[in-house]
């Protein structure tokens, strides 16, 4: 039996909650096992000290990993939700586009654990770093099916 793939929610700023939309992050790709996006930094991100908050990276890490590891499981009714984030803020930032990658690095039954990159476009250099461990869940109403099914992409 062919189940449909649920589709993702609008990752849009336009509609995202105002704390997902604070951290500024655009997804421009995402794949079962990777998210590439990007955030245009700036003084909206700062803290009193005049450079990036880390929780601005922190957010980021938590929202890419759980975009790519609930589009993972999607196709069997679950999602992802983070229980463990660690983010390294390796160099400070004050303005400019940051890139974002996420990449799985365990896609389990009932867990996945995703490293995401935050790098600053100008510089090449890495800004930030996490490493988002999240549990599988089943979503409210659904009846999960079975597992497998090609790579999926979507571009936004």
């Amino acid at each position: 039996m062919t189940v449909p793939i649920p589709p993702l929610p609008d990752l849009s700023l336009t509609v995202a909650s105002r704390f997902v939309a604070a951290s500024g992050l655009v997804v421009e790709e995402v794949t079962d096992s990777r998210v590439r996006g990007h955030v245009d930094l700036s003084e909206d991100h700062h803290s009193p000290w005049g450079v990036v908050h880390g929780g601005v990276y922190t957010s980021i890490v938590e929202s890419a990993g759980s975009i790519g590891a609930s589009y993972a499981v999607a196709e069997r009714a679950e999602f992802a939700v983070g229980v463990h984030n660690a983010t390294d803020f390796l160099r400070p930032a004050t303005a400019g586009r940051a890139l974002v990658e996420a990449v799985a690095l365990h896609q389990g039954r009932t867990q996945q654990l995703w490293q995401v990159v935050i790098t600053d476009e100008a510089t090449s250099k890495i800004i930030a770093r996490g490493q988002l461990r999240l549990q599988n869940v089943a979503l409210r109403g659904a009846q999960p099916s079975s597992p497998g099914g090609a790579d999926r992409k979507r571009g936004n």
